[in-house]
């Protein structure tokens, strides 16, 4: 897919609109238009979600002047947002090649996301066991429940497991470590979102989340450093080439 595919939504407003693709006549994905609040983190939004979704394919050169005609907005907010999406590395940009998406290799999960999970929620997940109370792993459970209700939908089960292992590094306590996996996190979401069309039945996802959710509150330190492991560890080959 070509950015010239991706054309501008005609319909402007509503945030609904903002966080879903409508096809043209063609059936090309069409980026929607982008209102005057908050245009920065928008234009950055959108892309970002584009991205992630798969209508901005991995390699595909991205370039102001396409991208500020396509979300109605000037080039300013887009190479703000762009600079954004860079450090969070879902582009890259390139002396005389301009900006490309970056994709999520298996070859970056398995040696550098999942290691990195590992050393942050094994040290998150402990330290989180030592401050949960009951209102906070009711909120947990209610996460959970959303992952099931949110099985066929890969987007909001991606983002409500997100939001599940962020609450726990926020329950940790630690900072620094809550900075480190904000940084990698849109990268996470991304293989969040790719492995949640693979599974045959998705709520085992929100299975795989109520064992942790059990080995957090079950008072074993051994068991829950365990269930951390086999958690983060469980993650797919890329799918069939089609």
């Amino acid at each position: 897919m070509t950015v010239r595919s991706v054309v501008l939504d005609a319909r402007r407003g509503s945030d609904d609109d903002l966080e879903k693709y409508s096809r043209d006549m063609n059936g090309a994905h069409r980026l929607p238009s982008i209102s005057t609040q908050s245009r920065r983190e928008r234009v950055a939004d959108t892309i970002r979600n584009a991205i992630i979704e798969g209508s901005l394919e991995p390699g595909q050169r991205l370039t102001e002047m396409e991208l500020s005609a396509q979300l109605g907005t000037s080039r300013a907010p887009v190479r703000e947002a762009l600079r954004q999406l860079e450090l969070e590395g879902l582009v890259a940009s390139y002396p005389y090649r301009g900006t490309e998406v970056l994709g999520v290799s298996q070859q970056e999960i398995e040696h550098v996301l999942v290691p990195v999970r590992l050393t942050l929620e094994r040290f998150a997940f402990a330290a989180a066991s030592d401050r949960i109370d009951t209102e906070v792993a009711e909120r947990l459970n209610v996460l959970v429940e959303q992952m099931r209700s949110a099985a066929h939908d890969p987007a909001q089960l991606a983002d409500t497991d997100i939001r599940f292992h962020e609450m726990v590094m926020e329950l940790a306590n630690q900072p620094h470590c809550l900075q480190i996996w904000r940084t990698i996190q849109p990268r996470v979401r991304a293989y969040f979102r790719r492995d949640a069309t693979y599974y045959e039945d998705p709520k085992v996802v929100a299975d795989q989340h109520r064992l942790l959710l059990d080995a957090l509150t079950g008072g074993d330190p051994a068991a829950l450093d365990q269930a951390v492991v086999d958690h983060i560890r469980t993650h797919f080959a890329e799918g069939p080439e089609t």
